[in-house]
């Protein structure tokens, strides 16, 4: 095995002993040894992707495993994601009522499946093998879909079961198009179906584009893509606030991950403006279904989901519209809108302490309620929203110019109409949330709030550099690795 190899074992490894401890642990000690695995687990990710992004042009790719820029990236912020949540999880815990489980065993249950998901979760973008994806993809949903559930609440149960069919149903339709690539190959199996081989086979071209679109439209109800994305709302809503953060800011950009390899794969046969075309499509979509919702006032959870779907949305333009400015906007939206969507999330945790109706209604003035929640509250909407000096504002304004750049200016044009509208959207849900009128008078102390002001100070300076690293990165040689792709 050669160092990447190794290095990604111990990272696939560490999460399942993680996943193994939360049952043999003593209670007393469950939470300090889940958290203290999660560090290492993150450390290990956080090193394979560094070794990806600092090395872009030197890449692992085998029939197993690939290592290149864009899974570091994607590697790394699972790891970030993942460890934050890991440190959250125990004052969520400690504030939960009720559980589908019964209550001397829900914490580990708990911690067995968030650490099973993050295993899953980090060998989606590390998988080599179209085919092994798809497997990788599939356990995410079976991993996480008893944490959606994971309250007892009838909502909670009926987003979780909303979750699970409708995602599998959408897994089905890209299984069909793996399927039809296998065969349109002339058979050979899983084997055939890497990421390395497929830009190579002799498929014929209208079998290629059915199968393409099967492989999209399959891995858009995953992604949470208009018009497959209605389990995402409910269940980013109702699940626990650590593993929302999970779902919204890590799952839905792996998955991504594998359209775009598939994209990049399947190019050489049926055109490169045809690939791009369907990602585009999806990106228009979500955007337009997406910014009704922004209008209005929905509860903090839902207003979180809703945005997901319009950056999956923009991250979905700018992998379509391909050239070094929109790739360069892809990197630093998914890193951004990582950060930010996090952030939101864990602030939900003392947000329900301190108001408990904002699980299902919109909240107002709590910058004068409770400011310094209100400040987590408004770094994470401010930067979702676009807001300067907002990454997202950089890699919003990359991605449009990329469109223009590569002659596609109607979708640019487009894009950039709808994304104003979503900010406008955003914007005055902001000023709503900090200085509207309070709504609520069931109020209490924001427990937990602590930790998510600790965020708050981490992730503001990140944000920033964000900002700064987007205005040389178009030039950059990560940016050149993902261009390349996986040729």
């Amino acid at each position: 095995m050669t160092p990447r190899e190794w290095l990604v074992t111990v990272v696939l490894v560490l999460p399942l002993v993680g996943a193994g401890a939360a049952g043999v642990v003593s209670r007393g000690w469950l939470c300090r040894v889940m958290t203290g695995i999660a560090v290492l687990t993150a450390l290990a990710a956080l090193t394979l992707a560094a070794v990806a992004l600092l090395e872009p042009t030197h890449r692992e790719l085998g029939r197993w495993i690939v290592v290149d820029p864009a899974g570091g990236i994607i590697v790394g912020v699972i790891a970030c994601v993942g460890v934050a949540s890991a440190l959250v999880s125990p004052q969520f815990l400690s504030m939960r009522r009720g559980s589908l489980f019964q209550a001397g065993r829900a914490d580990r249950i708990y911690w067995a499946t968030f650490f099973a998901f993050w295993a899953v979760l980090l060998a989606v973008p590390l998988a080599g093998n179209l085919g092994a994806a798809w497997l990788a993809i599939e356990a995410t949903t079976a991993a996480s879909a008893p944490l959606v559930g994971f309250s007892g609440r009838a909502r909670a149960l009926e987003a979780g079961w909303k979750y699970l069919i409708l995602t599998s149903l959408g897994l089905g339709v890209a299984l069909l198009g793996i399927l039809m690539l296998e065969s349109a190959a002339g058979g050979g199996g899983i084997e055939m179906l890497t990421w390395r081989t497929l830009p190579h086979l002799s498929l014929d071209s209208d079998v290629a584009v059915v199968a393409y679109v099967l492989l999209l439209a399959g891995l858009a109800a995953k992604i949470g893509w208009a018009p497959v994305h209605n389990w995402l709302p409910d269940a980013h809503s109702e699940a626990p606030a650590p593993v929302s953060a999970l779902l919204s800011a890590a799952l839905l950009p792996a998955v991504l991950l594998v359209a775009w390899r598939s994209q990049q794969a399947l190019a050489p046969t049926i055109g490169v403006r045809t690939a791009g075309s369907v990602l585009v499509g999806f990106g228009l979509a979500s955007l337009a279904v997406a910014v009704p919702f922004l209008w209005q006032s929905q509860a903090w959870k839902r207003l979180l989901a809703y945005s997901s779907l319009e950056h999956m949305g923009v991250i979905a333009l700018g992998v379509g519209f391909g050239g070094t400015l929109a790739l360069a906007g892809v990197a630093i939206h998914v890193v951004g809108h990582a950060l930010a969507k996090a952030l939101g999330f864990y602030a939900a945790i003392p947000l329900l302490a301190h108001e408990p109706r904002a699980s299902g209604h919109g909240v107002g003035g709590i910058g004068t309620t409770e400011p310094a929640l209100g400040v987590s509250l408004g770094v994470s909407l401010g930067a979702l929203a676009g807001l300067p000096p907002s990454p997202l504002f950089v890699s919003e304004v990359l991605i449009v110019a990329g469109g223009f750049q590569v002659g596609r200016p109607w979708a640019a044009g487009a894009a950039a109409i709808l994304l104003a509208l979503g900010f406008l959207g955003l914007t005055h849900a902001l000023i709503d949330t900090l200085i509207g009128k309070p709504r609520g008078r069931d109020r209490h102390p924001a427990l937990g709030l602590r930790a998510v002001t600790t965020m708050t100070i981490v992730a503001v300076p990140l944000l920033l550099a964000l900002t700064v690293a987007a205005l040389w990165l178009p030039d950059s040689a990560i940016v050149q690795g993902l261009i390349r792709g996986l040729g």
